[in-house]
């Protein structure tokens, strides 16, 4: 069963821009935070932007100034929009939820490639 589902993923050409969406309708409850995570081919998974239930934000240092995470006004809705775009974004952007007392929920990916 898939909890959380992303989209708006594809190919660009370096300096372009995407917006990738994240939706998790089948919860019942809302998560504290809700973040963005990528994954290279050969490389660990690492956090690129997460968002608090207090809109605060935080950032990996390669992306501050070239992508705003935010919130939708639906529950467990989340995007990241992505401005600048370079090769070395290229990854697997992955959402996660994370409750207090739920845990941590994933999304499957949304593949983000970067080339001319």
């Amino acid at each position: 069963q898939v909890l959380l589902v992303e989209s708006g993923g594809g190919l660009v050409q370096p300096g372009g821009s995407l917006r990738l969406s994240c939706g998790a309708p089948t919860i019942g409850f809302t998560f504290s935070t809700m973040a963005w995570y990528r994954q290279a081919p050969g490389k660990d998974r690492e956090l690129v932007a997460d968002i608090s239930s207090g809109d605060s934000t935080n950032y990996a240092d390669s992306v501050k100034g070239r992508f705003t995470i935010s919130r939708g006004n639906a529950k467990n809705t989340v995007y990241l929009q992505m401005n600048s775009l370079k090769p070395e974004d290229t990854a697997v952007y992955h959402c996660n939820g994370r409750h207090t007392f739920f845990g941590n929920y994933w999304g499957q990916g949304t593949q983000v490639t970067v080339s001319s």
